[in-house]
């Protein structure tokens, strides 16, 4: 709770510095021409407000700790590591839009240029991650796929899980990054993502096997308590930014917050070991993603579009639906797809419990 609301005020009251900060600098977002005509309006509006949500994350998950003191654990291996890698992302995506404000234009850094940033921060990220064993022998990642727990049949091993680390953080901060097309869309459904994922790692840690070891549904995970706190401030600060911009948007999080975003929940799903499970919990990020893959193929095969236009939002609203309208359904899309997400948690942890 001190997390998540300290992350909420800091990115309630620090927002709006931002904003007029942003104007006076001229840092406004350019927007696509071939967009629908009903965005025109929003060119000039300030862009790169993730420097909010980011700093709210930070403070957020500090002030916790500075508050419980010696009452509880420091800052964890787990905690740190995706803390680093959102804050890396972030920096990435704050470089591609600094570029598209200096250049007047709605191209930042290059494709190569964007994956290279993901490739390297991606790479850092997994071999830590198979670091920092604890007194039980238990690392922030595992080298196993998962679903809710590891899948013993399978390894990748360590140049696998690399690997499968770069694909997970390439996909999700991209997809994120294309979900961010509405006033308020990917910062409603990111805290939407991030507060299950509270939910998890608490319930994680009321069950994990270092305090539980004869419970059969316990969970070896490393630090899910400091885990939850990373969570839960992001959540806050998610809330926090979405006051300013809820449509019509005064202020956008720019690639700076929605690729930070998605690395977020992409490290979270590594050290909570459900990299597998937030494709369901993340369903609207999926769906998004998958929009454009789509668009591409079918027009590079046929010259025809599947869509109006992709990602899949700008689809409705060319199909003559109000922008709010969108935001609202895809806002109730994702929560059905948490809420499942959550579901299939909890009836697992139930059949693993009972020995089922």
């Amino acid at each position: 709770m001190i997390a998540a609301g300290v992350a909420l005020a800091v990115s309630i009251l620090l927002t709006p510095y931002l904003i007029r900060f942003f104007a006076r600098q001229g840092f406004g977002q350019e927007i696509r021409a071939e967009g629908p005509a009903s965005h025109q309006a929003k060119r000039g509006t300030p862009t790169m407000g993730g420097v909010a949500i980011l700093i709210s994350i930070w403070l957020g998950y500090l002030a916790a700790h500075l508050v419980t003191g010696e009452a509880g654990e420091g800052p964890t291996a787990s905690a740190w590591l995706v803390l680093l890698l959102t804050t890396a992302l972030g920096l990435v995506g704050f470089l591609d839009d600094f570029i598209k404000l200096r250049r007047q234009r709605n191209l930042g850094l290059n494709k190569t240029s964007k994956l290279v940033g993901q490739l390297l921060t991606a790479i850092v990220f997994a071999v830590l991650a198979l670091r920092f064993t604890n007194a039980s022998g238990l690392s922030p990642a595992s080298v196993r796929p998962s679903f809710v727990r590891d899948i013993l049949v399978l390894s990748f091993g360590t140049v696998g899980f690399i690997l499968f680390c770069y694909l997970l953080v390439t996909a999700w901060s991209n997809a994120v990054n294309l979900t961010d097309g509405l006033d308020g869309l990917a910062a409603g459904t990111s805290a939407m993502v991030l507060a299950t994922y509270v939910i998890i790692s608490f319930w994680q840690f009321r069950y994990t096997c270092a305090l539980l070891e004869p419970h059969p549904g316990c969970y070896s995970v490393r630090d899910p308590l400091d885990v939850a706190l990373v969570a839960a401030a992001a959540m806050g600060g998610c809330v926090g930014f979405l006051w300013w911009n809820a449509a019509p948007a005064r202020i956008f999080m720019g690639d700076t917050g929605s690729l930070a975003l998605g690395g977020l929940v992409a490290g979270l799903s590594i050290v909570t070991r459900t990299e597998l499970l937030l494709v369901i919990i993340g369903g609207v990020f999926v769906v998004e993603a998958l929009s454009v893959a789509l668009q591409i193929v079918v027009f590079r095969s046929t010259r025809r579009r599947l869509f109006r236009m992709a990602p899949f939002h700008h689809h409705f609203e060319l199909a003559g639906w109000a922008e709010t309208t969108v935001i609202i359904r895809f806002w109730l899309l994702a929560s059905i797809c948490c809420a499942l997400g959550l579901g299939i948690f909890y009836s697992e942890w139930l059949a693993a419990a009972s020995g089922g």
